[in-house]
């Protein structure tokens, strides 16, 4: 048995100001299919100014849901093949 070996690129931007960030995340699919999916985090105002904090707050939720997208897409395709509704793909 041959074994091929896969591997997938995830980027995430930021876009960030003193108080917000948003990350974007995209993962290309060897079939060609982009899916993207967005984060956000809020700094308080008495809380010190950490860029990188909201990096990471905003680039985890955007992962996340990228997650969720690359499960209902998965579903989605079992289905189609299948012809019938499968139970759901949990986390």
């Amino acid at each position: 048995m041959m074994h091929t070996a896969v591997g997938w690129h995830v980027e995430l931007e930021f876009m960030e100001d003193d108080q917000h960030t948003r990350a974007v995340a995209m993962v290309r699919l060897p079939d060609g299919t982009e899916v993207r999916a967005h984060g956000h985090a809020s700094r308080h105002r008495v809380d010190a100014q950490q860029p990188r904090v909201g990096e990471e707050v905003a680039g985890a939720r955007a992962l996340n849901e990228l997650a969720m997208r690359l499960l209902t897409k998965a579903h989605d395709e079992i289905d189609a093949a299948s012809g019938r509704t499968s139970h759901p793909i949990h986390v």
